[in-house]
């Protein structure tokens, strides 16, 4: 059976992500979306309420299971006993990135591979970090997200959840 990690902060889970991870389920066994935490990236909202929306959003697709973890993301991998991480590239600036990414990981576990998706032309455009800023200047985020996450959105806003 194969397992793919997809990865990510997912503040909060856009169509974009939706789509690869649909992808992604038609390719492999088991798709696991692991929610985290990143230096990098603001994380107002809760991991618990991230992955409980992603779980909602999520919910119809059978063989994904959404789950958080902390730490080394290659720990993480290994301790579900999958050896594939999922990473999306929209553009040749996540690629840079990406690459720096797969580089860390390969070193930290060389039995680790990365398999790169793009998302549907018409969604490659979105990043949560657009939508929440979308959303906080009062604009329409419904073609960018599932309700439920449109719905939620306020409350995330506050940034006390």
């Amino acid at each position: 059976m194969k397992t793919v990690v997809y990865p990510g902060t997912f503040n909060p889970i856009t169509n974009g992500h939706t789509d690869l991870v649909k992808r992604a389920s038609r390719i492999f066994d088991h798709v696991i979306v692991a929610i985290g935490s990143s230096a990098q990236k603001s994380t107002d909202v809760s991991l618990d309420l991230r992955v409980e929306l992603a779980r909602e959003v999520l919910a119809k697709i059978p063989n994904v299971e959404v789950c958080s973890f902390t730490g080394l993301l290659t720990s993480f991998v290994k301790s579900r006993e999958a050896n594939l991480i999922l990473r999306g590239l929209r553009t040749v600036a996540d690629f840079e990135y990406e690459f720096q990414l797969v580089g860390m990981n390969r070193v930290l576990d060389p039995s680790i591979e990365t398999v790169f998706l793009a998302p549907a032309e018409h969604l490659a455009y979105i990043s949560s970090t657009l939508v929440r800023e979308i959303a906080s200047l009062g604009g329409d985020i419904s073609q960018f997200v599932d309700p439920v996450i449109v719905k939620a959105m306020p409350e995330m806003l506050k940034g006390s959840v």
